[in-house]
């Protein structure tokens, strides 16, 4: 539950990927429009690595880890958690996989993204997963026209469903950052909201503000309300290649 939690926080550098603008409406005007409407602005790089400290918060009980994150885009993310040094928990993910390692219990898990569709309740992929962690804009699905909500500040609001839910997007005006994030199902009163900031330049890339700081919502029947707050003390983007590291070892027993 933790690294699932954690991970949603959760090209030579990161660079600006400006969606051109073709449509103009007043404040307050909610429209469907083609993708180019969406003024968004998403990270291009090849490598990055991040690390930070979580605070959980279930059922009133809260949890703190250090954090540490690894990508590669579009092929793969890294995730650990643990206390004063030492690991708990390590995730990675791939296109078609999800492995979870739990070194508190001495369980693992391998499997598909059904897996985490049925712990967070609601639809994940790896592309989700990724637009997630870096506060990017994940286009509507082909053949949907998002709606757009131009605000009085400038900013968008962009919204279309997805395999039953609804899925909703803040869009910082001039910098075209996502905000906030929000995943809702009304007919199950389930409900996931990210909302991004602290936002700051990268080094590798000072034209990109990056959110180094996340705080993530989710409320479904049954649970309650279970919050999750990430501070990224460090976050460095780039070529420099990385480890992804999964040895599961003698003992643990597989979960499913």
């Amino acid at each position: 539950m933790l690294v699932a939690h954690c991970s949603l926080l959760i090209a030579s550098g990161c660079a600006r990927k400006a969606v051109p603008t073709t449509a103009t409406n007043g404040p307050g005007t909610s429209v469907a429009v083609a993708e180019p409407a969406v003024r968004s602005t998403n990270t291009t790089f090849t490598f990055l690595n991040a690390k930070g400290k979580a605070q959980i918060t279930l059922k009133g009980n809260k949890q703190g880890a250090n954090i540490a994150l690894r990508m590669r885009r579009d092929s793969i993310i890294w995730v650990t958690a643990g206390l004063l040094g030492v690991e708990g928990v390590r995730a990675v993910l791939t296109r078609d996989s999800v492995r979870v390692l739990n070194k508190l219990d001495k369980t693992y898990f391998t499997g598909g993204y059904d897996y985490l569709g049925k712990l967070l309740n609601v639809p994940v992929s790896f592309a989700q997963m990724q637009a997630l962690l870096l506060g990017d804009y994940l286009p509507a699905p082909a053949g949907t026209a998002p709606t757009v909500t131009t605000e009085e500040a400038g900013r968008q609001r962009v919204s279309y469903p997805l395999a039953g839910v609804l899925v909703e997007r803040l869009l910082q005006a001039g910098t075209g950052r996502v905000q906030q994030l929000k995943v809702s199902d009304d007919s199950t009163k389930r409900n996931l909201t990210v909302d991004y900031t602290d936002f700051r330049p990268l080094e590798e890339q000072a034209s990109l503000p990056f959110a180094h700081a996340t705080f993530i919502q989710a409320q479904q029947p049954g649970t309650g309300v279970v919050t999750a707050a990430v501070n990224y003390t460090k976050v460095n983007a780039g070529r420099e290649r990385l480890a992804f590291p999964f040895t599961v070892p003698k003992g643990y027993k597989r979960i499913k």
